[in-house]
Formats: structure tokens, sequence, C-alpha cells
């Protein structure tokens, strides 16, 4: 399960799923392909043809936040959507937060589960682990332009974290 930030204003919002018709969109899903986790590296609308394999993407909020800057009050009242999704999605086990507002946002969700939260609570950063009941939280940089223009998100750290989750689920 990867989990977003929020849906973008010109993107998912527009669209209808998550990261699709978007820059952070072309990031993630040509990276799920290479990974075998999508049959098509790019989403430009909900009836493109992608499917995606053994993997669910979703977001902490459901709406785009102003200014791109989602408020912890905004992603509390979404909160119960993941909580859902995680409930329904019983074969999940490893989360894929996309940067440390997913990371706190999933594990809001995981805690809301009743799950035990190690204390202190792991940390978000690329590439970190944390097992949290039946669940393994993988950290991964956001695929925003601001991360994979400036080289904080590499291609080949993106292809890292999705070949961890994959050899992680098995």
């Amino acid at each position: 399960m990867v989990v977003g930030l929020a849906p973008a204003a010109h993107g998912g919002n527009r669209t209808g799923r998550f990261f699709t018709g978007d820059r952070s969109g072309d990031w993630l899903y040509a990276a799920m392909q290479r990974a075998g986790l999508a049959n098509q590296p790019t989403s430009v609308s909900i009836d493109d043809g992608l499917r995606l394999r053994g993997a669910y993407v979703t977001a902490v909020n459901r709406c785009p936040p102003p200014a791109n800057r989602p408020t912890p009050k905004e992603r509390d009242n979404c909160l119960p959507y993941l909580v859902r999704e995680l409930r329904l999605l019983s074969r999940a086990k490893v989360l894929v937060p996309l940067g440390s507002f997913a990371w706190q946002g999933a594990l809001l969700a995981l805690a809301a589960l009743e799950l035990e939260l190690p204390r202190p609570r792991p940390k978000f950063a690329h590439g970190t682990e944390a097992a949290i009941g039946p669940y393994i939280l993988l950290g991964c940089y956001h695929p925003s332009q601001q991360n994979t223009f400036t080289g904080k998100l590499t291609e080949e750290m993106m292809d890292a974290v999705f070949e961890r989750a994959k050899r992680l689920a098995r």
C-alpha cells in the first residue's frame, strides 16, 4: 500500500485517482512499473488502462490542501478513510508512506487500529523500516518535483524501496 500526502489539485483531484495526471504520479507509476507493480509507466486519466498488481495507492488527506500544505487537523479529519482502507485490505503487509506527513498519518492510522506503536515512535527517513503489528512501514521520499528535480529522490532510490517492499510482502 502506497500512502501519499493528498490528491494534487490538478492531478488526482481532477482525475479521480491519486497520482494521476501530475508529475509526481508520472514518477511514482514509472517506478511501480519497473518493479512489476503496474502495467504501464504513466497514468493520465481514470480510464487510461492503468492496472496495479499486488499494490494499492491511497493518501492520508482526501482533498487537495490549500497551498499544498496540509494541516494536522485536515489529516485527522481524513484519518478514518485510511483506517477503513487498512481494514478492508486485509492482505496489505507493507505500507510505503511517501514523505513524513504520510508517515505520521500511517502511524496514526495503525494506532487507530489499536496496534501498539513502538516507543519512541519511529521517525521518518527514506528507507526506514518499522514493524508495527502485522505491518511494516517502509519510508520513501515523496516523488514531488522538489525532491526529484534536486536529486533528493532518484529513480534508483525509489526502485530500491519498491524492491524492498516486494521482498517484505512475500
